[in-house]
């Protein structure tokens, strides 16, 4: 396992009515929650000034609490093109405030963020919230009844915990490369 000594990551689920985020620090390998909120675009009227302020409001979070990475859930196909087209912009938009920051961005599956949190791809909203509530002893009062800010937060944690996911021989091309960039670990050869 590779140990996080201090770090603070962003989580983002985007959306073009509502964009959930949530925020870990990670100190001496413990997750804790610092934030998480939702960001309601309803009463925008258009598609483009919804974008306006989904970059200004991560901006403005990046500004006040300076993650050091943005996990962000990744838009998934569903039967209708348009609204994958638009959370793709909102996905994009919040992407690009990160970038505008040099913060590195790591994108996971709905599935993927879901399977990590709970175990089971196909669990609900709900079940998400109830897990990170447990495991991350958030206070009822500190829950929001928007599951899109568990969401954002789920986004988080499961980056962490694919952070300190032991290396595997996926994270190299051969053994050519895995010597060439463990060179302690093979000695004598």
């Amino acid at each position: 396992m590779t140990p996080i000594k201090d770090k603070i990551i962003l989580g983002i689920d985007p959306g073009t009515t509502i964009m959930g985020y949530g925020l870990l620090h990670i100190a001496d390998n413990k997750p804790q929650m610092l934030a998480m909120g939702v960001l309601e675009l309803k009463k925008y009227s258009t598609h483009y000034l919804k974008l306006q302020k989904i970059y200004e409001r991560v901006i403005s979070i990046i500004d006040s609490y300076l993650p050091d990475e943005l996990a962000i859930e990744a838009p998934f196909y569903g039967k209708n093109v348009q609204s994958m087209l638009k959370l793709g912009r909102a996905q994009g938009v919040a992407m690009a405030a990160a970038l505008s920051r040099d913060i590195p961005i790591c994108e996971y599956a709905p599935l993927k963020i879901k399977m990590s949190i709970t175990g089971n791809g196909q669990a609900s909203k709900e079940q998400v919230a109830d897990m990170l509530k447990r495991m991350l002893h958030i206070k009822d009062e500190m829950m929001l009844p928007q599951l899109d800010a568990t969401d954002g937060l789920a986004a988080a944690y499961c980056h962490y915990l694919q952070s300190t996911k032991p290396e595997t021989h996926k994270d190299y091309k051969n053994w050519h490369d895995f010597i060439a960039k463990h060179p302690d670990k093979v000695k004598g050869l």
